[in-house]
């Protein structure tokens, strides 16, 4: 199985498939549909970011953690 992904916006019910993909998706297909959010990005910003940038920061200060293999693999 392959998936495609990409953003759309229905126009009377209905989902255009990009020009790019019209030759390799023909048939037999299945939909999952994944509303839009407020915080997600608009098409450009996705496709213009990489995926690591789309990551959040961690909010836990490890500056000054230290642990050895052991202590490590306790955990």
């Amino acid at each position: 199985m392959q998936a495609y992904e990409f953003y759309a916006k229905p126009k009377d019910g209905m989902i255009t498939i990009p020009e790019q993909y019209r030759n390799i998706i023909t048939d037999n297909i299945q939909v999952i549909i994944l509303e839009k959010t407020p915080w997600s990005f608009n098409r450009e910003e996705a496709n213009a970011r990489k995926k690591t940038d789309l990551l959040s920061p961690p909010f836990l200060k490890t500056k000054g953690w230290k642990f050895n293999r052991e202590e490590a693999n306790e955990r």
